[in-house]
This record gives structure tokens, C-alpha cells and sequence, in this order.
């Protein structure tokens, strides 16, 4: 019955409504047309793990790989406007020049669901603090959207989140978001009045030593909050022993609390009380001087929403965490609505202006532009790339080399068209087709690091 409906069903579907229609998989593309040609990504692959030893022992086996194809090494390369590379300079120099630094320099990781959990990010933090020095996971959320390879944060009943990095919500009547673009609450807004009930509420962090470590052995903590109508009690615990006992001010949009832990600990608690909660934008565990990777994982963000928080305290985020290189990695999450060039450009429109409000909150920062992986949609019974994934990428390149920043080729670096296919069946991407396995975020991780170090070896060259 299933094989005759495949016969007789139109190879261009019933067309229902504007928004449906209906398909069946016919005969000819079951039986007699050729499947979809999966690319091959050996080479690449062989050049990550290449790579991922070299930068453990020595380099020969780089070296041969790059003699085999030198092709494959261009491909994985960070790309600029122009031959000078000026779009990182800012971030090169720091990193030259951090032993007069002050305080750690930042690396602030915005990203979609391709990074959450501290996948990519972990990595440059793991090598860079090993080569430049630093500790510590840094700015975290009390509630994270996915688990952390890092951080394991549990928290008592009454806490919320309040995102604005998918549409603002609505519950918020400012837009002190904050660098995290969420905010979090352990209390939801209400006046206070004489009858309003003082409310308890805990988070327990804990951290594991799988990012190394120099992640974690951060020795101290701040809390960066603010918004509350009336005080609030805090305590810390390390292991259970308590380190400080205090109050948090009521009012304005970024204050710090800063804690230097005792035991070096890898289990922090804090219990808070008050009739109110502050507005916690994130707590930041960190040493004293090098390079901190902070990873901000904003599961369906389309990276467009930058322009809805309070400039001034952003930019207050963006001066205080020092931070030098801001990267993007967006555009997947709205792939799935884009269904014409002309949409695909829009896109890049938006992130433009993005950049462009980032770049005057934070001129002291270069910024890196990850385009999109490959995505594969379902054609007839095969994947294959998204349509409009190469006009997408194309838009997004485009807005990057017109602000000056750096982009990074996510989608030609995993091998072009149809190369998520062969992600998947190597064991290295999703069977949604879509995302990473953590072993494929570790080759991207591997390759993306390699180009920034090439590109800051030259620098250092040249100078």
C-alpha cells in the first residue's frame, strides 16, 4: 500500500494553504535518482588532530599535514577585510602586553545552542590560560540555561530566569539585562508593602576540574546584582563553611559584591534573604591577572538583541570585565525562517547594527564573527544544506568586513555543502542535523584556536 501511494502521490505535493502542503517521498527519489554525495572531510580532520597534538608536543605532524594540503589550512583560517589584520589588533596587543595589564583581560563568547554548556569556549580558555595565564570558569548565571562541563549550579524553588537575548520579557519593565542578557530572581517583582514576608532562597555551585585546572582554581567571587527595593541578607559558604556574612544594597544597575575564598573550594553556597531579590546578572569566579573566557550560551537567540539593553550598563559591563575580544556566533537559530536571499540579507543587516552598537559600547574590543555551521534540512528521503545557509553565511561575512571586524567560516571550515552529513556519520555532529557532538564542538574548538594563534604569532612577528 505504502509503495503504490508512492507511485500516485504528485512529486510536487497537495497544496492545502498557504503555509501547508503535503509530500510524499516518491518511487524515483526512494529507488533511481542518486543520493546526495556526502563530502569528505578526512583531510579536515586529520588536520584538527594534527592540530589538538601539536599544540601538546611539537608540530611535525602539523607540518606534514600542511605540506599534504595547504588548501585544507586556508579553508580553517580567521578571514579580515584587508591584508593588515587590524580587526584583532586591539585583542593582540593585550594579549602581548598582559603582563602590565592590571586585571585579566576578557573574552566574552556569545553564542546560540552551538556553545552552550561551555563547548568551544572551554577550550580557548583551557589553552590561553595555560600560554597567558589566569583562572577561573568566569561570568556564569545562577541559572544556566544547559548544564556546564564546569559548573554543576543547583538553586532552591522560587528562582526564575528573565531573558532578553530571545524577546525581552515581559515581565521586566526595565532593560538592565546586564552582559549576560538574563537576569535572575529568586523573588518575582511586586511592591513592597508592610505585609510583605521575608523569603529565603540558596545556590549551590559547584565546580569540577574538567576544564582544567586552572578553571578551577579561581580564588575569589563576584556577584554583580542590583534593582532590589530593600536590602538583602547574603551569606557564603565554601564546603559548607561559612566565609562571609553580609548585606547587599538596594537600588541601582551594577553593583559588585566581591568575595576572596579561603579554602579554595570547589563547592560554594549562597543563602540570600530579604523581602525583595535583586536583579543577579551573573557571578564571575576568576584569580587575579591573565585571560578570562566567558561563555554565554543563549539557546535560541538570533544574536539580535544587544540594542535592547541599557547602554550604559552594558557599557559599564564591557570597561569593568577589561574585555578585549567579543565573539559572535549567531545566525542559525533563524536559518529555519529564512527562505530568500533578500531575507538572508536582512539577517546581516541586523547583526550589523548589533556590531555597530557593540563597537561603541566597547571600542577597546576587536570582534570575531563566527558564521553558521551547516545546517541540513530534509529533501524528499535524503539531507541535505539548507538552501539559504551560503546566502546567509555571505550576508553575515559581508557585515563583519563593513564593521572591520574578523569573521571566522564556521560552514566552509567543517567542509562546505552537505558536510554535516558526514559530521554525523563520523560521530561528530548531531543526528538533528543541526548541532555538534562535543567531540565535533572540540575539532571546531581545535581549529578556530589554531587560527588565532597563527594570526597572533604573526602579529607578534611583526612586531
Amino acid at each position: 500500500m505504502l509503495g503504490l501511494i508512492s507511485l500516485l502521490f504528485p512529486e510536487k505535493g497537495i497544496h492545502i494553504s498557504e503555509k501547508i502542503s503535503l509530500h510524499y517521498p516518491n518511487y524515483t527519489s526512494l529507488f533511481l535518482e542518486k543520493k546526495v554525495e556526502k563530502t569528505d572531510i578526512s583531510n579536515i580532520l586529520a588536520l584538527a588532530n594534527a592540530e589538538e597534538k601539536a599544540t601538546e608536543s611539537d608540530s611535525s605532524e602539523l607540518m606534514e599535514v600542511e605540506k599534504k594540503d595547504s588548501a585544507i589550512k586556508l579553508i580553517t583560517s580567521i578571514q579580515y577585510k584587508n591584508a593588515t589584520k587590524s580587526a584583532m589588533s586591539n585583542f593582540f596587543n593585550s594579549l602581548f602586553n598582559i603582563s602590565s595589564e592590571e586585571k585579566s583581560i576578557r573574552i566574552l563568547h556569545y553564542g546560540d545552542s552551538q556553545i552552550e554548556g561551555d563547548r568551544i569556549s572551554d577550550y580557548l580558555r583551557l589553552k590561553l590560560q595555560g600560554q597567558f595565564g589566569g583562572e577561573g570558569p568566569g561570568l556564569i548565571s545562577f541559572m544556566p540555561v544547559a548544564p556546564s562541563v564546569v559548573n554543576k549550579i543547583s538553586w532552591s524553588p522560587g528562582w526564575d530566569r528573565y531573558p532578553v537575548f530571545a524577546g525581552k520579557d515581559k515581565r521586566v519593565k526595565h532593560n538592565n539585562f546586564g552582559a549576560l542578557a538574563h537576569i535572575t530572581r529568586f523573588y518575582n517583582y511586586a511592591p513592597l508593602s508592610d505585609t510583605t514576608q521575608f523569603k529565603s532562597a540558596w545556590v549551590k555551585v559547584v565546580t569540577s576540574k574538567n576544564g582544567g585546572p586552572k578553571a578551577a582554581a579561581y580564588k575569589k567571587i563576584k556577584l554583580f546584582y542590583g534593582g532590589a527595593q530593600a536590602k538583602t541578607h547574603v551569606e557564603l559558604y565554601e564546603n559548607g563553611t561559612l566565609n562571609t556574612s553580609d548585606s547587599l544594597v538596594a537600588g541601582g544597575n551594577f553593583n559588585i559584591k566581591e568575595f576572596n575564598l579561603n579554602q579554595g573550594a570547589l563547592l560554594q553556597e549562597f543563602k540570600f534573604r530579604g523581602k525583595d531579590s535583586p536583579d543577579f546578572y551573573g557571578v564571575s569566579l576568576e584569580g587575579n591577572k591573565g585571560v578570562m573566557v566567558d561563555n554565554f550560551g543563549l539557546r535560541g537567540s538570533s544574536g539580535t538583541f544587544f540594542n535592547q539593553i541599557n547602554y550604559g550598563q552594558l557599557k559599564q559591563f564591557y570597561d569593568y570585565l577589561n574585555a578585549k575580544l567579543i565573539i559572535l556566533q549567531f545566525g542559525g537559530n533563524s536559518l529555519p525562517y529564512i527562505t530568500t536571499k533578500e531575507q538572508a540579507d536582512n539577517f546581516g543587516s541586523y547583526l550589523k547594527a548589533q556590531i555597530l552598537t557593540i563597537k561603541k559600547l566597547a571600542p577597546q574590543s576587536s570582534i570575531l564573527i563566527i558564521g553558521p555551521a551547516d545546517m541540513s534540512v530534509k529533501v524528499g528521503a535524503d539531507y541535505e544544506t539548507h538552501p539559504q545557509l551560503e546566502n546567509l553565511r555571505d550576508a553575515i561575512k559581508r557585515s563583519a568586513f563593513e564593521t572591520d571586524c574578523a569573521f571566522f567560516d564556521m560552514y566552509n571550515c567543517m567542509g562546505g555543502r552537505n558536510s554535516m552529513l558526514s559530521w554525523v556519520e563520523q560521530g561528530i555532529g548531531a543526528k538533528d542535523y543541526i548541532h555538534f557532538s562535543s567531540g565535533g564542538a572540540r575539532k571546531i574548538a581545535v581549529l578556530l584556536y589554531s587560527s588565532l594563534m597563527s594570526d597572533y604569532n604573526t602579529f607578534v612577528k611583526n612586531k
